[in-house]
């Protein structure tokens, strides 16, 4: 019997062993993070893993600043400490899916997984990552009741893009802490050029953008909405006029708007001119029928207070509800549709009109179609510019059209930059068109140069079919 606990103890002691051994073969004692050792492993599968779903990845190398001076002047207990508190800081900044690595000294490493598959926003993931780094990083570290302040200086690449190695990556993260310490320390920087300047004038457009809506560099142009050749109406369409000399149209600066809530008060400041531009329409007969469409986000709509702020936009400008149309798309119908019926049906309640732009790109379904409380659907561009050289394109107008009659709404088509687009559309059903056809968005006082040449009325729906 002791003989068999002595053997069980000698294997217990062996197991035990091995564990230790282990342990200090793949993780830092000081901090029981992975080391470097593990982190190449690590590094390795991550390569591997991206290659197959196409997914990139991040490293960044983190580096305490002037960390030298404080293990001199308090000691190297003090040092200890100060790296422990830094392991745990980090940890708590990052998922368990990312991997959080000593590699000696002052040096840490982040390896961040799954991120986009697209750079630019991959490195706008990575970056988020590192700002909270930063962040937590900076606040006071309470060291056996010695308070001590410390920042940090991260170099990030974004990797899984060409076949790197592990060793390469770790380098090019490396390079770019550099050049942040380089930059004074307490900040970010990248490996690749490119992308550090992508991100750069992200970050400076954000800026431009905060200062630009609180200094209402924004106009709104116009682009006529004709029926059977007479204007009817207009979407309005948001251009920044920047004080470069510029004037930007949507697609340069929207989706940051979209990103960072900007979209908010910018689109609270559109539906605010437009809704005035309604109120001054109204007041002259040759303007009176004019409509507005006024395109709304998915921000914009989840917004618990969207219908209260359209309704005291309307209130406060004196428009007629009944000219305003508000442009939804498909792909902000996904998620929460019984909400998106709720607050159309409140604001129909009050006279606004809804139409569906894009229809046909996004998540088209009939069964929820049958439920919005739509007034229009709208073709998208992208079929109109196909209509005459892809018969599917051509087939996809029809079947939009023919819906919107059978349903009692209008239908009409964007993009029509063509006599024959226009004709072929006239042939199908549809002759309600809005495109460089006609005119391009314009200034508001050429719009109404436009609409006194090709004056319009109200167009009931039967007229569409």
């Amino acid at each position: 019997m002791a003989e068999a606990k002595r053997k069980e103890h000698s294997l217990q002691l062996l197991v035990e062993a091995q564990k230790t051994i282990e342990n200090l073969a793949f993780y830092d004692p000081l901090t029981e993070l992975p080391n470097r050792r593990m982190l190449m492993d690590r590094l390795t599968k991550s390569l591997a893993g991206a290659a197959r779903n196409g997914r990139l990845l991040a490293l960044l190398f983190v580096d305490l600043d002037k960390f030298k001076v404080v293990n001199d002047s308090l000691g190297h207990r003090f040092g200890d400490l100060l790296l422990q508190e830094t392991a745990r800081r980090l940890t708590a900044s990052t998922r368990e899916t990312d991997t959080v690595a000593r590699l000696g000294g002052d040096e840490f490493v982040v390896c961040l997984e799954d991120l986009s598959e697209v750079p630019e926003k991959a490195a706008a993931q990575a970056e988020k990552v590192a700002e909270k780094v930063l962040l937590v990083a900076s606040q006071p570290y309470l060291l056996d009741e010695h308070e001590c302040l410390i920042t940090t200086s991260i170099g990030i690449t974004i990797f899984g893009i060409q076949q790197e190695s592990t060793e390469e990556v770790l380098q090019q993260s490396d390079i770019a802490m550099y050049q942040a310490k380089a930059a004074g320390g307490n900040t970010v920087r990248f490996f690749a050029p490119a992308l550090q300047a992508a991100i750069n004038a992200r970050a400076m457009m954000e800026e431009e953008l905060r200062v630009a809506i609180n200094q209402r560099q924004f106009l709104l142009y116009y682009q006529p909405q004709l029926d059977h050749g007479k204007v009817i109406g207009a979407e309005a369409l948001v251009r920044w006029k920047h004080p470069r000399g510029s004037i930007l149209a949507p697609g340069k600066f929207i989706s940051l708007c979209e990103e960072t809530g900007l979209i908010l008060p910018l689109g609270d400041w559109v539906l605010e001119t437009a809704c005035r531009q309604l109120a001054a329409w109204a007041d002259r007969k040759e303007t009176a029928h004019l409509s507005i469409a006024v395109n709304i986000s998915a921000r914009q709509l989840r917004h618990p207070g969207f219908v209260e702020e359209v309704l005291a936009a309307v209130k406060r400008t004196g428009a007629n509800p009944e000219k305003l149309e508000l442009e939804l798309t498909e792909s902000m119908l996904v998620e929460n549709i019984d909400e998106v019926i709720a607050k159309m049906t409140e604001l129909k309640r009050h006279g606004l009109k809804f139409s569906l732009d894009d229809f046909g790109t996004g998540y088209s379904s009939l069964s929820y179609l049958r439920c919005l409380p739509l007034d229009r659907l709208k073709i998208d561009r992208t079929f109109v510019r196909d209509i005459l050289a892809d018969t599917c394109g051509g087939a996809i107008a029809q079947a939009i059209i023919s819906l919107g009659c059978a349903m009692g709404l209008p239908v009409l088509a964007e993009g029509v930059e063509s006599e024959e687009q226009r004709e072929l559309l006239a042939s199908l059903g549809c002759h309600m068109y809005q495109g460089y056809l006609f005119s391009p968005p314009v200034p508001v006082e050429e719009f109404e140069k436009l609409s006194a040449r090709h004056p319009g009325s109200s167009i009931s729906n039967a007229q569409f079919c």
